[in-house]
């Protein structure tokens, strides 16, 4: 069955050329003017992916991305207008994956989409046997279950979080610069996303740093980028 995208878009003609537009690309496509139709879709038929216009009326773009994420891993995509460079770093804070400015490409959307949907199905394909799990310190990082775990909660991770995590825990005592993540988790290098690192970044420190300001896992190196420390070295 083709991929579900839930376009959530007030303006109508927006929302419905690109809706037209990802159904040529082969996507099963569903449509929201607001919150209230974008929860009655999901409780009916959830998508794999969300588009959200930031600048919806009532319940804005960045209170969604907030909302969903803490019930969901749901890939989400926000609409942004060219000059709202706070809401890009906020909705990426609150857990968006991803974001594209107005008036947007639209053969560039349709390839985040699609890189976006192929990252949540290659981590949604689990492989057989016991779970795979990595301990350091008080955690436990569940990569087929795409989480961290201690004894005292279960922080789970959005496709973006888990990408940076696994990157980080598979050079453990290295340094690693911001494009070279942003090549690992297949963003490419461009110096635009040195920020969506160090936000996606700061998410995680939030979720296993006992004080982010202080982190004693994922280091800064300034000037250079961030390391994992190795857990045989502590």
């Amino acid at each position: 069955m083709a991929q579900h995208i839930l376009i959530v878009e007030d303006d109508r003609t927006t929302r419905m050329r690109l809706a037209a537009y990802m159904r040529e690309q082969g996507y099963r496509v569903s449509e929201a003017e607001n919150a209230e139709d974008m929860e009655n879709t999901i409780s009916i038929d959830p998508p794999e992916l969300l588009l959200i216009d930031i600048n919806l009326e009532g319940k804005d773009g960045l209170t969604i991305t907030r909302e969903q994420r803490a019930v969901s891993r749901v890939g989400i995509i926000l609409l942004t207008a060219r000059d709202d460079q706070v809401d890009k770093i906020v909705g990426l804070e609150m857990g968006a994956d991803d974001y594209v400015t107005k008036p947007f490409d639209k053969r560039e959307l349709a390839a985040r989409v699609k890189n976006l949907l192929a990252r949540i199905a290659d981590i949604g394909q689990a492989p057989q046997g016991p779970p795979r799990v990595e301990d350091f310190g008080p955690w436990c990082f569940d990569r087929i279950r795409r989480r961290l775990v201690s004894a005292a909660r279960t922080e789970p991770l959005t496709s973006q979080e888990f990408e940076v995590m696994s990157a980080l825990a598979d050079h453990p005592g290295q340094t690693l610069s911001r494009a070279r993540l942003s090549e690992m988790i297949g963003r490419g290098s461009h110096r635009s996303n040195d920020r969506m690192i160090d936000v996606v970044v700061g998410r995680l420190r939030k979720k296993l740093e006992k004080d982010p300001t202080k982190p004693e896992w994922i280091l800064t190196e300034h000037g250079q980028g961030y390391h994992f420390v190795d857990p045989a070295s502590t």
